[in-house]
């Protein structure tokens, strides 16, 4: 099966057949991929660990006459998209992206795509995972993937440097990148005195303009090229966010109930121990993740999501130092997560189909989201279910302190919010295999197992 994201490129596609993932080099990319190979520019940054290694495969699997060579690329077990990225990690990505054009042009060829949708985050670092967005190098021709690169990486980057504010939901809203003209008005003017900004954001969007249209026959050469890729790297090592959210030290503000995150801990420690068979997880609400790190130091595969940038921030940073593989952080809003988005909106994957797992977390959670956001119980059990087989989710009563605060400034509506409707509501969709209050906190926790179809 052709798969609806790999459609763009004339060189080659991405298809799967009998559940294992192959890509096509097609034949007028044929002399191009055998260059990549024999110049040894495959070899260096597979073993670098900066691009996904593959395995050639000498069959013509797909019956095509258009076939050239089949590979079997190593499996990125968990796909995520720019707009789920935290700050440091659409950084990373930026930063590789540089390097590997940098690294290309030793071995005679340049990167042809500068797109955040080839980089995913594997075994706890960023790695490139399109073999071929390489060409040939033709060094009196200017960077082709230059524009694409500041509007998908410099652009975003910069705003948020700028605006202090995480813009994540831009890059869903433009997926092709956030338009120069765009980002020239909405940064601040404070902006144009920073170099690199004022060349690759506002300079270049103001030249794109006056040159709609005509065709550029500008003066380049190698020199010119690695100077640019120096330059956008020097700018992009120069951003930097810092934000204080609502959300920002939760755990420690949660650690000043005797014993509550000890004992939660405890209890899901124990019951996570008599459930052998859970080899992934997803933790909706994650918040700097304490228990999404809990899951994953024991071999657990863990999605890390979470609404607020800040805390996922915080999260990718550690994962990054400690190069954590089993540990996928991602900024999730799960009142709107991720849709099916792109052409005939087959392109990109909703994040619910892509973070199916054995178990899902939902930890001090359903308050803010039946109370907060007034989503009945049992159209949470239902989309709970749609993630995980098992579910362990804590509920927290109404004379929570929590509770009584997000009451004071809205009017409550919510006689139906109970314990035993929380229980008969799930009961629909799960059978009820534990059930544990966290003394004296007063909140419960609960582990599920959904019905059998």
């Amino acid at each position: 099966m052709h798969l609806p994201a790999s459609y763009r490129d004339p060189s080659g596609f991405v298809f799967e057949k009998e559940g294992v993932l192959y890509r096509q080099v097609n034949k007028s990319f044929g002399k191009t991929f055998n260059h990549f190979i024999d110049s040894g520019l495959y070899q260096h940054l597979a073993t670098e660990k900066l691009l996904i290694q593959h395995a050639l495969i000498a069959e013509n699997i797909t019956g095509s006459p258009d076939w050239f060579a089949t590979l079997k690329p190593e499996l990125i077990p968990v796909i995520s998209y720019p707009y789920e990225w935290c700050f440091n990690l659409l950084k990373d990505a930026a930063l590789l992206t540089l390097t590997l054009a940098e690294k290309a042009i030793k071995y005679g060829m340049m990167l042809k795509d500068a797109t955040p949708y080839n980089v995913q985050l594997h075994n706890g670092k960023v790695i490139f995972i399109d073999s071929l967005s390489f060409e040939k190098l033709d060094a009196t021709k200017p960077w082709i993937a230059y524009r694409q690169f500041c509007e998908c990486f410099l652009a975003p980057l910069t705003l948020m440097h700028f605006l202090k504010t995480p813009l994540q939901p831009l890059l869903y809203a433009y997926p092709e990148g956030i338009p120069l003209p765009a980002v020239h008005k909405m940064l601040p003017l404070k902006s144009r005195f920073h170099l690199g900004c004022y060349l690759h954001l506002h300079l270049h969007a103001g030249y794109s303009k006056k040159n709609v249209g005509k065709k550029a026959t500008p003066k380049f050469s190698e020199k010119n090229f690695r100077a640019i890729l120096q330059s956008l790297k020097q700018t992009i090592t120069s951003l930097h966010i810092q934000t204080n959210t609502v959300w920002s030290g939760y755990y420690n503000e949660a650690a000043q109930r005797p014993d509550y995150l000890q004992k939660k801990k405890q209890i899901i420690g124990e019951w996570i121990e008599k459930l052998p068979e859970i080899k992934t997880a997803v933790d909706i609400g994650a918040n700097e993740g304490l228990f999404a790190e809990m899951l994953a130091a024991k071999g657990i595969r863990t999605i890390a999501a979470d609404a607020d940038p800040e805390s996922i921030n915080t999260l990718y940073t550690k994962v990054r130092t400690e190069a954590n593989p089993n540990l996928i952080p991602l900024v999730v809003d799960v009142t709107n997560p991720g849709a099916a988005i792109g052409f005939s909106n087959e392109e990109r994957e909703t994040f619910t189909s892509r973070a199916k797992s054995d178990l899902v977390l939902a930890l001090a959670l359903e308050h803010h989201l039946a109370i907060g956001r007034n989503i009945p119980f049992h159209m949470l059990a239902s989309f709970f279910r749609k993630l995980g087989k098992y579910l362990i989710i804590e509920f927290v009563p109404k004379e929570d302190d929590k509770i009584q605060e997000m009451l004071l400034h809205k009017k409550d509506i919510y006689d139906w919010y109970t314990q035993d409707g929380f229980e008969k509501a799930f009961q629909d969709a799960y059978h009820i295999l534990r059930k544990q209050e966290i003394q004296p906190s007063g909140r419960t926790l609960y582990l599920m197992q959904q019905h059998e179809a």
